[in-house]
């Protein structure tokens, strides 16, 4: 009983984070839209490289102990082994990259809703990823929650193409990115970030060399990313990372539903955005399949707390 007590405890952990991850994200709209004026490629490489320089001041200060572990454990593995965690960092890399120059773009130049409704597409592409790829089994239960959140989708997607397509390619980014963070085990999450954080780099640095645009000096500028890089990025990505340790894509995907519930909730209260009549229904069916797939899990907490 004790031990069992002890295995739903350290579970919640894990829950917690996967939920905390999503919760933060859903409020990132508001600073990116205080650095509107600049180009996406800008906020996004400055984001990078401030949060590639502060994560590794921070391994180096106070995590070098699991960074010289990481390396040890790195070498000793086989040559093909080797071969395939580089070929996935690069990869997940890629995909970060990807879905954070999307979601800049969308925020700043599409709509907040758009946004939101990536992270509200993205975790039935998780899921249903995970069960092909991965291999993660899916209850009745779950599947007829994904059914409800995928009418959900359907009946949001009525509107612009545009907006649908940026909010797939979102989606699509950053579910990939579970996926490959799921299948990529073994290693410290902060220095799996930083590496693929370091070959983001790579692609960046050049880049601001041949863009030549003009250095930022506007200190409003550097605070905004220094909170998107901190706040926004390396706390929640580390929290995601630390989930998917123990508790399946599947359902960390379902848990980024608190996302666009919240980035939802923003566009209309804060940014004053219009939206029908019938995608306010839609949110309400996504808090329901939220409910429904994750109920072990709940009726658990709940049963733990009485």
């Amino acid at each position: 009983m004790e031990q069992q007590s002890e295995k739903t405890e350290s579970r919640k952990k894990y829950f917690l984070a996967a939920f905390f991850a999503p919760l933060i994200w859903g409020f990132m709209a508001i600073s990116v839209r205080w650095v509107k004026e600049y180009s996406a490629e800008d906020i996004l490489y400055y984001r990078i490289l401030v949060a590639l320089i502060i994560l590794w001041l921070f391994i180096f200060l106070f995590r070098r102990k699991f960074l010289r572990r990481d390396t040890v454990v790195f070498k000793k593995l086989p040559r093909r082994r080797q071969n395939q965690t580089i070929g996935l960092s690069i990869l997940a890399s890629a995909l970060i990259f990807g879905n954070w120059f999307t979601y800049i773009y969308a925020v700043n130049h599409i709509s907040v809703q758009s946004a939101a409704f990536a992270y509200l597409v993205c975790p039935l592409i998780t899921a249903i990823a995970a069960f092909f790829i991965l291999k993660e089994q899916l209850s009745s239960l779950k599947r007829i929650a994904l059914g409800i959140a995928l009418i959900s989708a359907v009946t949001l997607a009525t509107g612009s193409f545009i907006d649908v397509l940026w909010s797939m390619s979102i989606a699509s980014l950053y579910a990939l990115y579970l996926i490959v963070q799921r299948a990529s085990q073994g290693f410290d999450k902060l220095n799996m970030l930083a590496v693929q954080l370091t070959l983001c780099s790579i692609f960046v640095i050049p880049k601001l060399f041949m863009n030549q645009h003009t250095f930022p000096k506007d200190p409003f500028f550097w605070f905004s990313i220094l909170t998107i890089a901190v706040v926004f990025t390396i706390i929640p990505l580390f929290f995601s990372m630390y989930a998917l340790t123990r508790i399946s894509s599947s359902t960390t995907g379902v848990l980024l539903y608190v996302n666009p519930l919240i980035a939802f909730t923003l566009a209309v209260t804060y940014f004053q955005e219009t939206v029908a009549p019938h995608k306010y229904l839609a949110y309400i069916f996504i808090l329901f399949a939220i409910v429904l797939f994750n109920w072990g899990t709940l009726n658990k907490f709940i049963t733990k707390v009485r």
